[in-house]
């Protein structure tokens, strides 16, 4: 599994969402937030981009080459072009994620 990234208030300050889109951004990622409530599910499935899971609030399983991680406020995953992974919104908080993109 690739690395878990963890957002670190020392070096990157206090965490918003501008700040996480302006840190996603600067690595080249066009971003888009969404909002999915308990109980939404991704199977498994691909994507033909490089992205980037990463988590306002809530927590979002994301399961990738046989592992599985939560990701929890300020957590990022990369999710490189072409690997199988899945997502699961755990627990009863709706999760805020900004899905960061790069072709």
């Amino acid at each position: 599994m690739p690395q878990l990234q963890h957002w670190n208030e020392a070096e990157d300050g206090p965490l918003d969402e501008a700040a996480l889109i302006n840190k996603l951004e600067v690595q080249g990622y066009s971003v888009n937030r969404y909002v999915y409530p308990p109980g939404t599910m991704f199977p498994p499935h691909t994507h033909e981009v490089d992205k980037i899971d990463a988590v306002l609030s809530g927590h979002f399983l994301l399961e990738m080459e046989g592992e599985g991680v939560i990701l929890e406020p300020g957590d990022s995953l990369a999710v490189p072009r072409g690997v199988i992974h899945s997502a699961e919104v755990v627990g009863d908080e709706p999760v805020v994620s900004l899905d960061a993109v790069r072709e």
